[in-house]
């Protein structure tokens, strides 16, 4: 199983930081309606599932997908996640997929549904050779799934309320225990949806391990604009109320912590997607690479990734674990420190430039990543940036999401935001380099001034 998703950065952390994904959008259709989506609502510049620039069709597919592999040798898994439900529209995907794997026989085949036609597809899925299936899992009790669930059609029906919650979580867990009977990797992914869900995501977290599941997604809300839930006012969840609810499904199975709520068209690294195929060729270093080519470069970063989960397993051996379930930033001396970067394993981003920031504890064992908090960039501007009126809006909702984190970790930042920051409670640390060394220097010296904000923030 491990092998399996070496090369699959949404089923391994370590993968994310050497391999890159790429979303094939030729799903249009959906066949349920759920209340914190408005898939008519787009910009470029969003991430969020359900989002596209445009809608490809499968011979449209193919040569996009031509063009990033021939100039992205870390590329190694290709999926459909959209916009709409892929098995909604089998026709476009599994067209797609088997041209991909025909052509492309080393890359991972990847997709992600509701699950509500999985079992009728599963023979497909597995004679295309896909190996990893990612199912959304809202929740297991129908009272709860038809708070979170409009509609659902099914074979030239609708339903609504809790018939159509009943059917579409019956027709999710006889999916994923046929691709578990399949060996097909599953991943269950959750929304977090504060008053509907928080509390019963644990029990999503019971029936993910019954059914065989690798591992769980929790995501915070995004409310789409035009959305049923943004008429009735809900709100995304705070980042510690995130991290508290994996904390507790953690102890259970386990929990996908670097999650960036990819588009459905996205193209590149987790948090660096490149817009088109078109800026890909701009940036490589070479137009093209070789299969052969490909291949040497990925067995190599595939060594470097196992040399990085052997110096955790060792520094995690020498120092013991016992994290599972526990709430991040308990135990003697820890802290949560965000983490400003582009990518690479680097702090290299300017706060006001940040899309999002990937939050860590910082305990006895090392750096243990909790997630990622996303956020609007503050500023487009140079590192002098200030504070003017209409981003103040920007500024605070960015503080008030980092507000659990006592250390702020930032290739630079301006002055007024560096001061609202620390009036937050949040030490701004300008820096560049590794982002595990950093942090580890970042706590040592935390705790060696025993400042009274981390002991309030991570004891």
């Amino acid at each position: 199983m491990a092998a399996s998703t070496l090369r699959h950065p949404c089923y391994s952390e370590d993968a994310h930081y050497y391999f890159a994904r790429m979303h094939l959008p030729v799903a249009p259709a959906c066949n349920l309606h759920c209340k914190y989506c408005n898939r008519k609502f787009d910009c470029v510049s969003e991430s969020r599932p359900g989002v596209v620039s445009r809608v490809l069709s499968p011979d449209e597919a193919f040569l996009q997908a031509r063009d990033v592999i021939g100039t992205l040798p870390q590329l190694s898994v290709i999926g459909i996640a959209g916009p709409g439900d892929p098995l909604a529209n089998p026709k476009q995907t599994f067209e797609t997929l088997a041209r991909i794997r025909e052509a492309w026989p080393d890359l991972e085949l990847c997709l992600s549904t509701n699950g509500l036609k999985l079992a009728d597809h599963l023979d497909d899925l597995e004679r295309l050779g896909v190996r990893h299936v990612t199912v959304t899992v809202n929740a297991v009790d129908p009272a709860i799934a038809e708070l979170i669930y409009d509609r659902v059609y099914w074979r030239g029906r609708t339903y609504r309320g809790r018939e159509a919650a009943r059917l579409l979580l019956e027709r999710q867990a006889a999916g994923i225990e046929g691709l578990r009977e399949r060996g097909i990797l599953c991943k269950i992914n959750s929304v977090l949806i504060p008053g509907v869900n928080d509390a019963h995501l644990i029990r999503v977290a019971e029936a993910a391990k019954a059914w065989g599941a690798f591992s769980h997604n929790i995501m915070p809300l995004i409310v789409s604009p035009g959305s049923p839930y943004e008429k009735e006012g809900r709100t995304a969840p705070k980042g510690a109320e995130t991290l508290a609810v994996q904390a507790a499904c953690s102890a259970i199975m386990p929990v996908m912590r670097h999650c960036r709520q990819c588009r459905a068209d996205a193209v590149g690294f987790l948090g660096g997607d490149t817009a088109s195929a078109a800026e890909l060729a701009t940036q490589a270093v070479r137009s093209t690479y070789t299969p052969e080519e490909r291949e040497a470069i990925q067995l190599k970063l595939e060594a470097e990734l196992l040399r990085r989960q052997q110096r955790r397993s060792d520094r995690i051996g020498a120092c013991g674990d016992g994290s599972a379930g526990r709430l991040p930033g308990s135990g003697s001396g820890a802290v949560i420190v965000a983490v400003a970067t582009r990518g690479n394993g680097k702090i290299n981003l300017h706060f006001g430039h940040a899309k999002e920031f990937l939050v860590y504890r910082v305990g006895e064992s090392g750096p243990e990543l909790l997630g990622v908090r996303k956020v609007q960039a503050y500023c487009n501007g140079t590192a002098e940036c200030e504070e003017p009126a209409n981003k103040r809006k920007v500024l605070e909702e960015t503080v008030a999401m980092l507000s659990d984190c006592a250390i702020l970790l930032t290739s630079g930042i301006g002055e007024g935001p560096a001061r609202r920051v620390r009036e937050a409670g949040i030490t701004p640390i300008v820096t560049k380099g590794e982002i595990g060394p950093e942090l580890t220097e970042a706590a040592k010296f935390y705790r060696y001034l025993g400042k009274s904000a981390v002991t309030a923030k991570s004891e």
